[in-house]
């Protein structure tokens, strides 16, 4: 448990290919295995390896959180099963829609949703019913994809360095988390795909500077 930087098969964009939750952690199926157990270990929960449509794109293409998991409308349905076979308790959807990069859209954790303003009213609705949260729309520093270009978990929140301060006060108000601004993989802004993290642990990719490692692992609560 902790914080970590490393890359996935040769990227150092690790959030594109997992998405973590404070109960499990899903990866794409070309997470060797070494690093399969070290993701466990750092996050402190069981992974599992799975895909979207034969992709490895986990991070960009699955929203979750501890109670749910939201799945894009091409996932195949032998995939899905996969998915209920593996976490029985955990309920399993999909959400039908253009806005498919799900990991890109939503940004969640188990008590709060911030989402892009552009989810109809029923795609608000159907994310509020599988995650068991209060779902809010909104955007950061001119982006819509609030879980490419932020970090959220339970005990803390990392924004992109491009947000309003009136947008950051009122994700701080909503979802009771303070947090400051960040940039990771030597200045990339949208930190969301450049790092899995959870309660318990969060990696970065390898081009992570000192500086931004220590600017996200405080704010997370490392």
């Amino acid at each position: 448990m902790g914080f970590a930087k490393f890359a996935i098969d040769g990227n150092d964009f690790v959030g594109a290919f997992g998405r973590a939750t404070d109960g499990f952690l899903l990866m794409g199926n070309n997470v060797s295995e070494g690093k399969k157990q070290a993701m466990e270990e750092i996050l402190g929960v069981r992974a599992f390896r799975i895909s979207i449509f034969g992709s490895y794109l986990v991070g960009i293409y699955v929203a979750a959180n501890s109670r749910g998991i939201l799945l894009p409308d091409f996932t195949s349905d032998s995939e899905i099963e996969a998915l209920r076979r593996a976490l029985p308790s955990v309920r399993v959807d999909v959400l039908d829609g253009d806005l498919n990069a799900l990991g890109n859209n939503i940004l969640a954790n188990d008590r709060i949703a911030f989402v892009n303003p552009r989810f109809s009213k029923n795609q608000v609705a159907k994310i509020r019913e599988v995650l068991g949260v209060e779902v809010f729309q909104t955007s950061t520093g001119g982006f819509d994809t609030i879980g490419a270009n932020n970090i959220m978990t339970n005990k803390g929140i990392v924004f992109n360095n491009r947000i309003e301060d009136d947008e950051k006060d009122e994700i701080e108000r909503f979802s009771g988390l303070k947090g400051e601004q960040s940039t990771a993989n030597f200045g990339y802004v949208s930190i969301g795909i450049c790092s899995i993290a959870n309660s318990s642990g969060t990696i970065a990719g390898q081009a992570t500077t000192g500086i931004e490692a220590a600017r996200i692992a405080s704010n997370l609560g490392f």
